[in-house]
């Protein structure tokens, strides 16, 4: 049985989830409480970004040095509401390196916390392999040094890769104002008739609610990577609660 927009078919007991944000970052606990089973919580542990500039290659090498060297001290504190797995809330570190940058990323969080963890990078690869996608479309709020790095993941991966087009938000703060107009057009910019599935990566990009709503239009899947990441943290814990009203990924699998 499908659940009604915002209910869910079935109750799902207990799980504490940690969801570790930048300090910059205001849509993720907006978008992610918007998809709880009940008896689930989100516990968020935010890193600190003193360096908030993404306006070129320089300014988002010192946000992710930011973001490093932070990281550890979010997931200490977070650590202490006893969560029972951690699901990160941002993803330009998760997808560079490639495959091995995430597995590394992965496996540096499991040895800090003892937890297993999903990863927006990860999250979104397996929702396109739900889908059975090959030829994709991207939508990023980066700058080319960015959209480069979730190119080469992708690639890497063995996905075709039609297009990407990055917002280039002059800030990790800035990306939460991209209006839903601006999220639509780049999504529609990397679509085409021989291109599968479109997926976004830019987890402060408040795309889900437009993304559901373009999937419907253009018959085909549109991935929001918040909502992959929840489908993805959920799925890992054995909760298979179909939610309905965010997109078909949490509808269908």
């Amino acid at each position: 049985m499908t659940a009604t927009a915002g209910s869910v078919a079935s109750i799902s007991k207990g799980r504490r989830f940690a969801l570790i944000v930048p300090s910059t970052n205001t849509s993720v606990e907006r978008e992610f409480h918007h998809i709880r089973p009940q008896d689930c919580s989100w516990h968020t542990g935010r890193i600190m970004i003193k360096a908030a500039a993404l306006d070129s290659a320089d300014a988002f090498g010192l946000f992710r040095e930011d973001l490093n060297a932070a990281l550890p001290s979010a997931l200490e504190i977070v650590m202490t509401a006893n969560p029972d797995y951690i699901v990160m809330g941002m993803s330009a570190e998760t997808f560079w390196g490639g495959v091995a940058g995430n597995a590394a990323f992965e496996q540096n969080v499991r040895e800090l916390t003892g937890l297993d963890v999903t990863t927006g990078a990860t999250a979104a690869a397996e929702a396109l392999k739900a889908f059975g996608a090959k030829k994709i479309g991207i939508v990023t709020p980066y700058q080319p040094v960015g959209d480069e790095q979730v190119v080469a993941y992708f690639t890497e991966l063995g996905f075709d890769v039609a297009g990407i087009h990055g917002l280039k938000s002059a800030s990790a703060t800035s990306i939460a104002d991209e209006t839903p107009e601006d999220i639509r057009a780049a999504f529609l910019a990397v679509d085409g008739p021989d291109v599968d599935a479109l997926i976004q990566a830019g987890t402060n990009l408040e795309a889900i609610a437009v993304a559901a709503e373009l999937e419907k239009e253009l018959g085909k899947p549109v991935i929001a990577i918040n909502l992959a990441t929840v489908w993805h943290a959920l799925r890992a814990n054995g909760i298979n609660d179909k939610i309905a009203g965010h997109g078909s990924l949490l509808e269908r699998f």
